[in-house]
C-alpha cells in the first residue's frame, strides 16, 4: 500500500541522517499497525540504534528514535510532552471518555500522528503529545463535549501515571500464548486467535503471530483494547493436571 511505502521510505530517512549526521531523530507517534510495519524492517535499520518510547510503559502509540549514546557518546531527549487536562469545576463536569477526548482535540485540526495515547484517570486525562504541539493545546484546548477544561503540562513521572497492577490466577492446560490470553480473557481459543490474525498482540513490545509461543516468566504481553498483562509464573497444579497461571495485569 502506498502509505506503508511512504512510512517505510520516512523511517529510512530518519534512520540514515542520525547515522551520517551523528544527530538523534525522531518520528512522530506511530500506530500499533505503523509500529508492526518498523519492528517488520528494523534489522535493516539497526545499524543506526533505535528506541521506541510513548511516554509511558503503557502507551501504545510510540515515536521511534533513531541513535544511541554508545554510538553519540550523549542522551537523546524523546520530544515527548504530558498534558494534564482537568474540568474546571469537577462536580459539573461529564464522565468523559478517550473518544470525548480525542474529538475534542482532532476538532481543534491537530494531526492524529502529533498524539500520543490519552490515559484517563478518573475525571483527570493525562495526555501524551509533541512537544511542539504542547503550548497550543493548552491554549486552545477548553472545553471536552460539555465541560470546561483547564490544560498544563505536567511532569512523565507524576504519581497518577505509575502503573497499578492486578494479581490474577486461574489454570491453564499449558503456557502457549493463545491459550492464555484465553483464559484471561474468558474466551473460546478460536477467538483468542483472531486477535492474532488482527495483529492485536504484542509480545514484550512487539506485535507477534506467534500464538503458541510458551510464555517465560517475566514476559510482557497484550491484547489491544483489552489490556496489558506481565505473565509472573506457575504455582500449584489442579487434579486434572492443569498448572495455576499467575498474571500481574496492568490496571
Amino acid at each position: 500500500m502506498e502509505e506503508e511505502r511512504i512510512l517505510r521510505a520516512r523511517l529510512s530517512d530518519l534512520a540514515k541522517r542520525a547515522y551520517q549526521q551523528n544527530v538523534y531523530t525522531y518520528s512522530n507517534f506511530l500506530s500499533p499497525s505503523e509500529l508492526a510495519v518498523f519492528q517488520d524492517m528494523s534489522g535493516e535499520l539497526s545499524y543506526a540504534g533505535f528506541t521506541c518510547f510513548g511516554g509511558n510503559e503503557l502507551c501504545e502509540r510510540q515515536v521511534v528514535g533513531f541513535g544511541s549514546e554508545e554510538l553519540f557518546g550523549y542522551a537523546g531527549h524523546f520530544p515527548i510532552a504530558v498534558i494534564e487536562i482537568t474540568p474546571l469545576i469537577e462536580k459539573f463536569s461529564d464522565e468523559l471518555t478517550h473518544r470525548d477526548y480525542l474529538g475534542a482535540l482532532m476538532n481543534l485540526g491537530i494531526e492524529r500522528d502529533t498524539l500520543g495515547d490519552i490515559l484517563i484517570r478518573d475525571k483527570t486525562a493525562y495526555l501524551f503529545c509533541l512537544e511542539s504541539m504542547a503550548d497550543f493545546i493548552c491554549r486552545e484546548l477548553t472545553k471536552v463535549k460539555h465541560t470546561n477544561v483547564k490544560c498544563m503540562q505536567t511532569d512523565m513521572d507524576v504519581p497518577a501515571l505509575k502503573p497499578k497492577l492486578a494479581d490474577e490466577e486461574f489454570p491453564a492446560t499449558s503456557l502457549r500464548l493463545d491459550g492464555i490470553i484465553a483464559g484471561l480473557l474468558k474466551c473460546s481459543r478460536k477467538e483468542a486467535l483472531n486477535f492474532f490474525t488482527e495483529k492485536k498482540v504484542t509480545l514484550n513490545g512487539r506485535i507477534t503471530g506467534r500464538n503458541s509461543v510458551l510464555l517465560k516468566e517475566g514476559d510482557v504481553f497484550s491484547v489491544r483494547g483489552h489490556g496489558k498483562f506481565i505473565f509472573a509464573g506457575t504455582g500449584g497444579s489442579t487434579r486434572k493436571g492443569k498448572v495455576y497461571v499467575h498474571i500481574k495485569r496492568y490496571l
